[in-house]
């Protein structure tokens, strides 16, 4: 309920209304940058230590948000490119010396195709509008020879981000573990004719050091967009909150251990 002393926002022109959610962009992007994107650090590097990723390896990140995976590549010596729609996030990872692209199609347009020896999804796959074309397409990027990685949710009752990730779903019906059910992924591959060569599981807590770290955090991922439309900021975030308390600690930082499982596939022909 508002007080008797809140200003209530007057009507914004288009223009004030664009800085604002530009304003909103920008600092999505920056949670993102400085809070969330570490926690799959344990993932990124199973994939690399998996395929040697080193000098010879021309990486890809389809979704590669601000670019901390292509980071850790490029420290191993691999030559790395990034597909990232959203501006915010493609100029966080410019500003890191990366190379990002706006989408698949430039890239596909760009007399490139099939030339990449790793094309990776790590974000990207599970909140795809349709992940079977984003498959084709990684597959269409890649060398013959090379190697798609694809990484989703692993297990629901492995991960304790799953009461929280509740939240997106009864509100904006994002299903976080729709591609973790047995087959899921190894269908995609199949489908785009990758022959599949072998995947693993990978903990990656997710670990903050106060609860509205936290919060930030979680909402920069996006996956909480539809369900605070349909039902409000606050609401949204009050239901986080109370989703988050049994993850909330004594000294006030918050931890879930979760698994993550990637796949990877070989492009044959």
């Amino acid at each position: 309920m508002d007080s008797a002393h809140t200003t209530r926002p007057t009507a914004r022109t288009e223009t004030e209304t664009g800085a604002t959610d530009r304003t909103a962009a920008r600092q999505r992007a920056r949670d993102w940058a400085e809070i969330q994107e570490r926690m799959l650090v344990p993932l990124y590097e199973a994939v690399y230590s998996r395929l040697d990723v080193g000098p010879a390896t021309s990486v890809l990140g389809l979704g590669c948000r601000s670019g901390l995976a292509l980071l850790l590549a490029a420290a191993r010596g691999a030559d790395v490119v990034g597909l990232e729609p959203e501006a915010e996030l493609r100029e966080i990872a410019q500003d890191r010396s990366l190379r990002v692209l706006t989408d698949v199609y430039r890239e596909l347009s760009s007399g490139r195709p099939g030339t990449h020896t790793l094309v990776t999804a790590f974000e990207h796959l599970s909140c795809a509008a349709d992940p079977r074309a984003l498959v084709h397409d990684a597959a269409r990027l890649t060398a013959r020879g090379g190697h798609v990685a694809l990484a989703v949710w692993g297990p629901e009752e492995r991960c304790e981000s799953a009461s929280v990730l509740d939240v997106a779903r009864r509100h904006g019906g994002y299903d976080a573990f729709a591609l973790a059910a047995p087959g899921a992924v190894d269908s995609l591959i199949a489908d785009a004719g990758l022959r599949p060569a072998g995947g693993g599981r990978v903990r990656c807590p997710y670990a903050y050091p106060d609860l509205d770290s936290a919060l930030r955090g979680l909402v920069s991922t996006g996956v909480f967009d539809s369900a605070r439309e349909f039902a409000g900021e606050r609401q949204v975030e009050k239901e986080l909150r109370e989703a988050l308390f049994p993850w909330t600690r004594e000294d006030g930082s918050v931890r879930m251990e979760n698994v993550f499982r990637y796949a990877l596939a070989e492009r044959v022909r």
